[in-house]
């Protein structure tokens, strides 16, 4: 159950960060309500999942997840760019969420 509530945590998170334009810097109500509403759901699926899995795991899962899901939104949506530098770093990413969770688990 700790990594369902991971991956809303995930939802959620990824969720505040694509609204973070739409905010136009805080400036309209709306948007910034639900960005801030959305941080606020994933802290607090966050708060549950460190009840079990090792805070280390949990942040680099959700870090590393949330960051290659944003990186694909920013592409697919927001018409940013995608260069080998971009691709390599999410892989470095990535690969040190799987590193810090295979360790977590022994």
């Amino acid at each position: 159950m700790p990594y369902v509530f991971l991956l809303a945590a995930i939802a959620a998170e990824v969720l505040g960060t694509s609204l973070l334009k739409a905010t136009e810097g805080f400036t309209r109500l709306w948007p910034s309500v639900a960005c801030l509403a959305a941080y606020g759901v994933s802290l607090v699926f966050l708060t549950q999942v460190v009840k079990t899995v090792p805070v280390g795991v949990t942040y680099a899962v959700w870090s590393g997840l949330g960051t290659a899901a944003i990186v694909a939104i920013g592409v697919a949506f927001l018409g940013e760019s995608l260069s080998v530098v971009k691709v390599l770093g999410l892989v470095l990413v990535v690969a040190g969420a799987v590193v810090l969770n295979l360790g977590g688990a022994h």
